[in-house]
C-alpha cells in the first residue's frame, strides 16, 4: 500500500500515534461494527440531544457502564453459516445489479 505524504507526516506530528494497517474486512473491524451497533441502539437511537457535549456524555456514560460488565465478543457462526450468508448476499447484490441495468 503506497502511503500519501499527508499519512507520512502523520507520525512527525503526534509521535503517540501508530497505523496498523489491516486487510479490508478484517474479522476485528466486524465486531467493532458490531459494538457501535450495539451502542447506538442502546444509547443514542431515537435520542434528541440538547448539544454535541449532550451527546457525547450519554456516549461516554454508556461506554462506562458497558465496561463495568465487559465480555469478549465471541463467533458463535460456523464457516459454512458465513459462506451461506455471502452467498445470499451475492445472490441479493446481482439482482439490484441486473433490475438497475434496465
Amino acid at each position: 500500500m503506497a502511503l500519501t505524504p499527508d499519512v507520512k507526516a502523520q507520525p512527525a506530528k503526534n509521535p503517540h500515534a501508530h497505523f496498523h494497517f489491516t486487510p479490508v474486512g478484517s474479522s476485528w473491524l466486524n465486531q467493532i461494527e458490531i459494538w457501535f451497533g450495539i451502542t447506538t441502539r442502546q444509547s443514542i437511537h431515537r435520542g434528541t440531544f440538547a448539544s454535541v457535549n449532550v451527546l457525547v456524555k450519554q456516549i461516554r456514560d454508556y461506554i462506562d457502564s458497558w465496561n463495568e460488565n465487559a465480555k469478549p465478543f465471541t463467533w458463535t457462526a460456523t464457516t459454512d453459516e458465513i459462506l451461506v450468508k455471502v452467498r445470499l448476499f451475492q445472490t441479493s447484490v446481482r439482482k439490484l445489479v441486473n433490475n438497475n441495468a434496465r
